[in-house]
Parts: C-alpha cells; sequence; structure tokens
C-alpha cells in the first residue's frame, strides 16, 4: 500500500506527544530525540500516520512528506524528469525496515 506521511512541526516533542498520545490516542511508533524535547516522533492511530518535528529547520517554505512506496527509486526517476526535486531518496536512520526510504 502506498502512503503519504505528512511531517508536522513543533515547538516542543514531549508537549505534542502527551497531545497526540493522551489526548488523541495516537500510539508512538519512532522516537529519535536526545533530550525528549527536540527531534523527530513518528504517530500512529489507525490507518492514520503523523510525523513531528522539533524543531522543523531546513524546510523553510517548502513542503515536507514521507512517502512510503513499493519502489521510491521509480518514483524518482518518473518524478525527477517531470519537475525540479530537491533531493534524491535517501534510507533515514529513524526510518521503517530497510526497504523504505524517505524523498
Amino acid at each position: 500500500m502506498e502512503r503519504a506521511i505528512p511531517i508536522l512541526p513543533t515547538d516542543d516533542l514531549a508537549v505534542a506527544k502527551a497531545f497526540y498520545v493522551s489526548g488523541l490516542g495516537f500510539r508512538v511508533t519512532f522516537e529519535a530525540s536526545g533530550d525528549g524535547k527536540t527531534g523527530l516522533l513518528g504517530l500512529e492511530r489507525g490507518s492514520i500516520e503523523l510525523t513531528l518535528d522539533s524543531p522543523m529547520d531546513g524546510h523553510g517554505r517548502h513542503a515536507c512528506v514521507s512517502l512510503r512506496v513499493d519502489d521510491v527509486d521509480a518514483y524518482y526517476r518518473e518524478w525527477s524528469t517531470r519537475i525540479n526535486v530537491l533531493r534524491p531518496p535517501r534510507n533515514e536512520e529513524w526510518g521503517k525496515p530497510s526497504r523504505s526510504r524517505g524523498m
């Protein structure tokens, strides 16, 4: 199944985690943070997935989303002939299984 997972900015992962987990019933799928306040937090509830990023540096006004697809390289080849892709796909240390790659 192909999915798009929005990456949302937050000022404090701990506050956001309490809101989404305790308040809205999400569960944590991954957490990459050295201090609990900054880093990345993956959340899931049913078929809804979110990633929270604190601070969300480097994206500026560009949209940011994680794509989970069967063949990211095929998408990259297709899309890079049609549009200016800011960076090629890459595996992230906080990512899901090795077959998943971020774009």
